[in-house]
C-alpha cells in the first residue's frame, strides 16, 4: 500500500477571501503538512458563504478523493455556516457535541463565560468527532473522511498539528530545486525530454518556475517524486543535459 496514492482535496471557505479583504494561508500550509503525511493535495476550491456552494463543493471533492479538509466558517457568528452545510451534504442533522461545550465552558470560564454566541462553536454534524484546538479552545471536527477546521492559520496549523501521524498515508514526496539564469522557452525541450526519459522509471514530475530578478530572467526548475533516489538521479541527467546546451545551474536554485 506504500506505493498506492493517497489524494486530499480542501475547501475554503468565506466570502473575506473571494473578495480579497484577506489573503489565504492555509492553502500551502496544509499542502505542506499533508505531504509529510504521504499524501498528494490534488485540488482547492475557495467558496463563499452559501449554503448550496459549500455543500455542491463538498459532496463532488470528497467523493473523489481520500480525504477532504475545509477551512473557514467555524466561529461564533451567524454567517459561520460550514458545519450547517456540511451536515446538509452528509444528510445528518446538527447537534452540540457534549465534550466540544466542556471543553469551550472550561476555556471560557474565566473569558466572560460561555454565551449563547461561544456555544454556537460546538455544534457537529450529528455522528462526528472532534479535532483538539489548544490553540483557542474551540474544537475542529471530524466526519468520515471530512476534516472542518478554523479559518485563522495559525489555529489552523495547531489542528494539523493534533492530526499528525493519525492519517492513512503512502510515502511523502520529496523535491529539488536547480536554478539558473535561463529562459524558460529555452529550455523547455530539455525538461520534457527529462520527464520522459524518466516516466517508465517511477512517478518523476519537473515543475518550471521563471522569474525577473537583477534585469534579467531565469527560472527554478523543481523535480518532484516519492523515491529519493530517482528523483537525484533526474536531477543530475537534467543538469548534465542543460550544461550541455550551455546552461549552468545552481543546485538548491536562484
Amino acid at each position: 500500500m506504500a506505493d498506492r496514492i493517497w489524494t486530499a482535496a480542501l475547501v475554503v471557505i468565506g466570502d473575506e477571501i473571494l473578495s480579497g479583504r484577506t489573503q489565504d494561508r492555509n492553502v500551502a500550509q496544509v499542502a505542506a503538512w499533508l505531504n509529510v503525511q504521504g499524501i498528494r493535495l490534488a485540488e482547492v476550491r475557495v467558496v463563499a458563504d452559501r449554503e448550496e456552494a459549500i455543500v455542491e463543493a463538498v459532496n463532488s471533492l470528497r467523493a473523489r478523493n481520500d480525504y477532504l479538509f475545509t477551512t473557514g466558517g467555524i466561529g461564533p457568528t451567524h454567517d459561520d455556516i460550514t458545519v450547517d452545510a456540511i451536515a446538509a451534504a452528509l444528510g445528518v442533522g446538527v447537534v452540540h457535541h457534549p465534550e466540544a461545550m466542556a471543553v469551550l465552558t472550561d476555556y471560557y470560564a474565566t473569558r466572560g463565560g460561555l454565551t449563547e454566541a461561544r456555544a454556537r462553536m460546538a455544534r457537529v454534524p450529528e455522528g462526528a468527532g472532534l479535532i483538539v484546538n489548544r490553540v483557542s479552545g474551540a474544537p475542529g471536527i471530524r466526519i468520515g473522511n471530512i476534516f472542518i477546521m478554523a479559518g485563522v492559520p495559525h489555529i489552523t496549523a495547531g489542528m494539523l498539528d493534533s492530526l499528525t501521524g493519525t492519517l492513512e498515508g503512502g510515502r511523502p514526496v520529496v523535491s529539488r530545486t536547480i536554478g539558473g539564469w535561463i529562459a524558460e522557452s529555452e529550455v523547455a525541450d530539455i525538461l520534457r525530454d527529462a520527464e520522459k526519459r524518466f516516466r517508465d522509471r517511477g512517478e518523476i514530475a519537473i515543475g518550471s518556475y521563471p522569474f525577473f530578478r537583477e534585469g534579467r530572467v531565469g527560472a527554478n526548475l523543481v523535480v518532484r517524486g516519492p523515491d529519493a533516489d530517482l528523483v537525484a538521479a533526474c536531477v543530475a541527467d537534467l543538469v548534465a543535459a542543460l550544461a550541455a546546451a550551455g546552461h549552468d545551474m545552481v543546485d538548491g536554485g536562484i
